[in-house]
């Protein structure tokens, strides 16, 4: 994983080089099972990591890729006005642009009230549908709840497993007609996903609620982007549907299986359900040559040296976008002992061990931002500054530029919590939160220059 400190993105550039199990074809997703610490100090219980990587495959050709049935679901209250629908109107276009008659595609725009501006149809006349998105004007306030439901309505009218089914929400200000509570919002994606849905959110400007488009589109499998600048719509806009277009595996269920006596503490990042010794979790995509992970932490009894012991079983079951099966994948993790310190720091597994310093400090990063608005920024301010140290020390151990950067980001951080900054600054927490924990590889592209 790869931080940009400047705009809070991150990519996925992390490969585990130490896996107990891989399994890799040219039209399989490859799976490795890997421990942060492959040996741990013998008589000691400790914790450690277990990181499920996935790693999506190459798709072989551009006119076989997987066909998209895409609802844009568009911001057209009063405050988009100017420069906004403009940038708005003009990203939505050249989305469609993009698109093939194999594709099918749906235009909804919200102000108080929902329009149905393009039914769901095949994409047989570009022109026509980029003429309609053209002649969206603002006006009228936000009925978000009822237009991202109108956007999974005409989705439903072609709902295919064999298409990736996805509502693309654009919105700049808060929802204030119909339910608005993140809570509520939430449920709704989690609603979308049992149905194959997801839904990526796209936040602009200053004034939406970062947490109800987190809520949605965490809940559904989706991404979500803060775009400070409307000039960045189109650069978004491109990113969004590079990765709609690259999907090669959907319906992606992790079981964990961890061996008795080894304790799963929790999954970080992810949500996931820990049934007694069971794991279960999942992802809604994954993207052709990305790779996105589950890292659990684990409490392992001590052991004699020399001991062998295993941790976890895993298997994973996924929809194959380009064979139309149903894979299923399984590897397994164990851990050896030593009296030795040099022999088992020796042998971490630093990628490992970073993935999971990464995830456990975001986690401290998200209770920052509940202090900070509860109004204890002093106490806000204290645990951003040692999440610094501690991804400092493990930067320093690891020799890793990327905890080197979240290290400066979280100081950074630490000094814009005061009021006057404290708006833009939450969204950017939330924002580089959510990229952490689900590996999101939208980048915050450049602004175009004034008058383009």
């Amino acid at each position: 994983m790869r931080w940009i400190s400047r705009t809070l993105a991150a990519v996925v550039a992390v490969t585990v080089s130490v896996s107990v199990s891989t399994v890799s074809y040219a039209s399989q997703v490859g799976l490795s099972v890997a421990m942060s610490n492959p040996i741990l100090k013998s008589d000691q219980q400790q914790t450690a990591f277990l990181k499920v990587g996935l790693s999506g495959f190459k798709m072989p050709a551009a006119n076989r890729r997987v066909p998209v049935n895409v609802a844009l679901v568009l911001d057209k209250s009063g405050s988009m006005n100017g420069r906004k629908i403009e940038e708005a109107r003009q990203a939505a276009i050249q989305a469609i642009r993009r698109l093939d008659a194999n594709d099918i595609v749906s235009v909804i725009v919200y102000d108080s009230t929902v329009e149905v501006l393009v039914p769901a149809t095949k994409l047989t006349d570009k022109d026509a549908v980029c003429r309609k998105i053209a002649s969206v004007q603002p006006g009228g306030r936000t009925a978000l709840f009822a237009g991202v439901s109108k956007g999974a309505a005409e989705i439903r009218k072609f709902l295919d497993s064999e298409r990736v089914n996805r509502i693309v929400l654009l919105s700049d200000g808060l929802a204030n007609i119909g339910p608005s509570a993140p809570s509520e919002l939430g449920s709704l994606g989690s609603s979308f996903k049992k149905e194959g849905i997801s839904v990526t959110t796209m936040g602009l400007g200053l004034d939406y609620n970062e947490d109800l488009m987190v809520h949605l589109a965490s809940h559904s499998g989706g991404n979500h982007v803060f775009i400070e600048d409307e000039t960045q719509l189109a650069g978004f806009f491109k990113q969004e549907f590079d990765t709609v277009l690259s999907v090669v595996a959907q319906e992606v269920a992790i079981t964990i299986d961890v061996a008795k006596g080894i304790r799963p503490v929790r999954v970080m990042g992810n949500q996931a359900e820990i049934n007694g010794q069971q794991v279960v979790t999942s992802l809604a995509q994954l993207y052709s040559e990305q790779e996105k992970f589950v890292v659990l932490e684990v409490e392992v009894p001590a052991s004699p040296e020399g001991n062998v012991r295993d941790v976890a079983q895993v298997s994973v079951d996924y929809d194959n976008m380009l064979t139309h099966r149903t894979d299923r994948l399984s590897g397994k993790a164990s851990v050896n002992f030593s009296s030795s310190d040099a022999v088992v720091s020796s042998n971490l597994n630093a990628e490992v061990l970073e993935a999971g310093v990464l995830l456990f400090a975001n986690e401290r990063n998200k209770l920052a931002t509940v202090l900070r608005d509860k109004g204890d920024i002093d106490a806000a301010r204290r645990l951003l500054l040692s999440n610094a140290d501690y991804l400092k020390k493990y930067a320093v151990e690891l020799n890793s530029r990327e905890l080197g950067l979240a290290c400066e980001l979280n100081g950074a951080q630490s000094k814009n919590l005061d009021a006057a900054d404290w708006q833009r600054g939450r969204k950017l927490m939330r924002f580089g939160q959510y990229q952490t924990d689900t590996q999101q590889i939208l980048q915050v592209p450049e602004s175009k220059p004034s008058g383009q």
